[in-house]
């Protein structure tokens, strides 16, 4: 169990770290870009929030790597079971938007997958399953 608390902690340390420096390059590139001429400048300044996004993808897949062969299982079926809540979600809000509701962004699917996924570890962890 101590083993399992010290994979869990490092993990959310680099997970935090890495999004708070994907906040920062977010904040500063909204504010540089938009009022930049069009061209490949603006464009590469209102991309960088990519860079630390690549830094998360690598956090995650250390972590996967990490964890021993019960934690992967769990996280695996967590994600998959918030995949398939966010499809399910998305898929009727399709529907709503047909009906007249206003048009989702793209970027509202993964921060709903992942509350949902790491919901769902932090349920699992205090109900010991």
């Amino acid at each position: 169990m101590l083993h399992e608390h010290k994979i869990m902690a490092r993990y959310c340390g680099e997970l935090l770290g890495t999004f708070c420096l994907y906040a920062l390059v977010l904040v500063i590139s909204l504010r540089i870009g938009p009022p930049m001429q069009p061209g490949i400048g603006r464009t590469l300044v209102l991309l960088s929030p990519m860079a630390p996004v690549l830094l998360m993808i690598g956090v995650i897949i250390r972590g996967f790597r990490r964890m021993d062969e019960y934690l992967r299982r769990q996280a695996l079926e967590n994600l998959a079971i918030a995949a398939a809540i966010t499809a399910g979600w998305t898929f009727t809000y399709g529907f709503l938007e047909n009906a007249g509701f206003p048009r989702l962004s793209m970027f509202a699917v993964w921060p709903v997958m992942g509350w949902i996924w790491g919901g769902l570890a932090i349920v699992r962890m205090i109900i010991g399953r």
